[in-house]
């Protein structure tokens, strides 16, 4: 049973607390599913999810005006992610697919979110390229304005649902400025004529990835998400508030590993004890114990920071998804280590967190990248001001 205690802290409220209960319950009838056909699995858990109620937590509230729930959004990627990784990742991209939208669209644009948050319509996130991963001002695909359309094209490489999207949030260079401002959002539907599928990508833990080809593909006028030349300044106010959830995600990886890690020192015999009597295990258990809390307690005061009003969380956030993904991947190597061989085996709970735990180490900003925004934030003065950055 994974520990709960966190639920206290300062940082939650009852309904939080209620969210957490009812999700863990949900999650534990529902989600036993089969991953060998990924596109299917990832389509029925979007189903699924919307059916739940569980991907109205991905965005703001744009019937009430009232804003994302970060505490919301990164409790219940803690709790997919200690049930099931695929599951963490079908309710994550409904979020990230569609967070443009949601922060900045235009209410006719705002519309189409009731279709991915019912489940019946899959989003996805198109800002990689092959020459552009974490430096986003160097993104090659153009959008030209042509009468009422823009055209684009270009490529895009490494989009989580690419392929099975039925709409992709795309990042473009309209020729407004040079570098990140010249960048702008669009809407794009997944049947758009001109965007093609180039290659469907494997990873050491199978989600659908692809790489995309956009060939003159029209979009009107109103597929403009924002202003022209906002694009970057739209990318990193969603990667604001998702990059802390990556982070839950990872700590629901480590939460799991944890568990299992508890139950097999209980349960296995070593020299005539169990092997959670062994110093040596049990020092490995508190540092798991304390990487855990550390990670948890980065995590929420980030997403805290965000409900509270903080513009921009980008330090807390930074940290937040550098300590609890590089903390996940060192519990999770310990628990492999405990488990000895059933740990690398193929199948198993422990190995298969040891795969899913590795990307999100990388995407939305790796490690190394998280460093450099943590130093700039840090050498200009950007610090936490009343719960701000």
């Amino acid at each position: 049973m994974a520990d709960k205690s966190f639920l206290t802290w300062p940082f939650f409220e009852d309904r939080h607390r209620t969210l957490a209960a009812e999700l863990d319950a949900w999650a534990t009838s529902s989600l036993a599913v089969d991953h060998s056909d990924v596109d299917a699995t990832c389509r029925s858990l979007v189903t699924q999810l919307g059916e739940g109620g569980w991907l109205n937590y991905t965005g703001a509230d744009v019937a009430t005006g009232k804003g994302l729930d970060v505490r919301s959004l990164c409790i219940i990627r803690e709790t997919l992610g200690r049930h099931d990784g695929l599951a963490d990742f079908a309710f994550a991209m409904q979020g990230l697919g569609t967070g443009a939208l949601s922060l900045f669209g235009t209410p006719a644009q705002q519309e189409f979110l009731a279709e991915t948050r019912s489940g019946r319509a899959i989003s996805a996130f198109a800002l990689t390229e092959p020459k552009s991963g974490s430096d986003v001002a160097n993104i090659e695909m153009t959008a030209v304005l042509d009468g009422d359309h823009y055209i684009l094209n270009g490529e895009k490489t490494w989009i989580s649902n690419g392929g099975i999207a039925d709409y992709y949030t795309v990042f473009a260079r309209t020729g407004d400025a040079p570098s990140a401002k010249g960048l702008s959002a669009f809407m794009v539907m997944g049947d758009a004529v001109g965007l093609d599928v180039v290659e469907r990508l494997e990873a050491v833990a199978p989600h659908p990835l692809a790489h995309l080809k956009f060939t003159d593909v029209r979009v009107p006028k109103t597929a403009l998400i924002g202003e022209t030349g906002q694009g970057f300044k739209i990318a990193m106010s969603v990667l604001d508030v998702f990059r802390s959830s990556v982070g839950a995600a990872a700590l629901g990886f480590a939460r799991r590993a944890m568990d299992e890690t508890i139950n097999r020192a209980a349960s296995r015999q070593l020299f005539g004890a169990p092997l959670g009597s062994l110093q040596m295990v049990q020092g490995h258990i508190a540092d798991m114990a304390v990487d855990i809390d550390a990670a948890a307690l980065l995590i929420y005061r980030a997403a805290w920071a965000k409900d509270e009003g903080a513009p921009r969380i980008t330090r807390e956030a930074a940290m937040a998804k550098l300590y609890a993904t590089e903390a996940a991947q060192k519990v999770i190597d310990q628990a492999v280590q405990i488990h000895g061989g059933d740990g690398v085996k193929k199948g198993t709970i422990i190995e298969s967190l040891y795969r899913e735990i590795r990307a999100l180490r990388i995407y939305e900003g790796a490690t190394d990248v998280q460093k450099i925004i943590i130093a700039r934030q840090v050498m200009t003065g950007n610090t936490m001001k009343g719960g701000s950055t």
